[in-house]
């Protein structure tokens, strides 16, 4: 199921990430792990915000990907299905049936 995951970070701990440099590792793992179909990054409420787009095959993977940036970055994470215009589309054709 393709899902978007919005993370909030704490900015303080966001800032001890980037002075140290491990914001790019960070990144890339969570990139690794997930391969996103999409990502999208800037400021939401004042506070640095990534949203990624991907598919999720299980609910068992929401927590080795979201526990990282809970753990490490103090963020609010968020998880929602979403579709594109294709999934859209087939969705409201099944309406008709």
């Amino acid at each position: 199921m393709r899902v978007m995951l919005k993370a909030t970070l704490d900015t303080e701990k966001a800032n001890e990430f980037l002075q140290s440099g491990k914001m790019p590792g960070l990144l890339k793992e969570t990139f690794d792990r997930i391969k996103p179909e999409a990502a999208y990054f800037g400021p939401s409420g004042g506070d640095r915000t990534m949203y990624l787009v991907f598919d999720m095959q299980d609910s068992s993977q929401l927590p080795p990907i979201g526990e990282p940036f809970f753990s490490q970055l103090n963020a609010k994470v968020e998880v929602a299905p979403i579709m594109n215009l294709e999934d859209l589309q087939k969705g409201l054709a099944e309406l008709g049936r």
